[in-house]
């Protein structure tokens, strides 16, 4: 079964974002074979995955809060509005503390922690009482997670194990290197998470290129994929399309 596709939105600044290799200095606005023309419009890309992609769920990375800065919460309240996305977003807003929750109380919407921001672990589980469907995302770059945190010189592995017992229904495994970058997925690293967190639904964000990849993601375990460059770049079917015959 192929895993469930996720669009991507990073913003920054205000606009849509292509994220490339993790350097968020050198992100600039998205140019999408899905909204011809409409370069860096966040409103219209959501509209395209809802109507063109047909995605359920969108992942959105608030890249001004996660740097640091106010969340951008009258642009997330307006991606899921109906002239937009409409569906579920799945907001990473560099939450440090289960309180910083608070500040997207308005925005409809799961919740993403991030491995990259979160400073108070032991405050996990509250925060997976607070918001349903917690997702925990566990951020790599070059196979080392980012940050310390109570798995401090241990792998992904042992932080997905790690957050899927205290409180994650899903787990993330976005890999910050491969992101933009046309180099495939880590499958050896998502092998070894799946392992290490049986019971939680596993994503997997980074280098997927076309439906081979999905395939490949989807026989080994992988529930959902996060897709940005390939979706922009057309190389992935869409649904009524033919599938991809790439068999890389």
């Amino acid at each position: 079964m192929l895993p469930e596709v996720i669009p991507v939105l990073d913003l920054a600044g205000g606009i849509a974002v292509h994220a490339q290799g993790g350097d968020r200095a050198r992100y600039g606005p998205v140019v999408s074979a899905l909204v011809p023309g409409r370069r860096g419009d966040a409103l219209a890309l959501a509209r395209a995955y809802r109507e063109r992609v047909r995605a359920a769920r969108c992942y959105v990375a608030d890249l001004d809060a996660i740097s640091g800065g106010p969340a951008q919460v009258e642009l997330l309240c307006a991606l899921a509005g109906d002239d937009a996305f409409g569906g579920t977003l799945l907001i990473d807003a560099g939450l440090r503390t289960a309180a910083d929750a608070q500040r997207l109380a308005r925005v409809p919407g799961g919740v993403v922690v991030g491995l990259e921001t979160f400073e108070r672990w032991e405050d996990l589980p509250a925060l997976a009482g607070l918001r349903a469907g917690l997702i925990v995302s566990v951020d790599v770059r070059d196979g080392v997670t980012l940050r310390a945190g109570p798995w401090a010189g241990r792998s992904a592995a042992a932080a997905a194990g790690y957050v899927a017992a205290h409180g994650a229904a899903e787990v993330l495994l976005l890999d910050l290197a491969r992101i933009g970058r046309g180099e495939g997925p880590d499958l050896a690293t998502l092998d070894a998470v799946r392992r290490a967190a049986p019971g939680v639904r596993l994503l997997a964000g980074g280098g997927i290129r076309h439906d081979a990849d999905l395939r490949r993601l989807g026989a080994s375990g992988v529930d959902g994929v996060l897709v940005a460059s390939a979706l922009h770049a057309g190389a992935l079917a869409l649904p009524g399309q033919s599938p991809a015959s790439d068999t890389r």
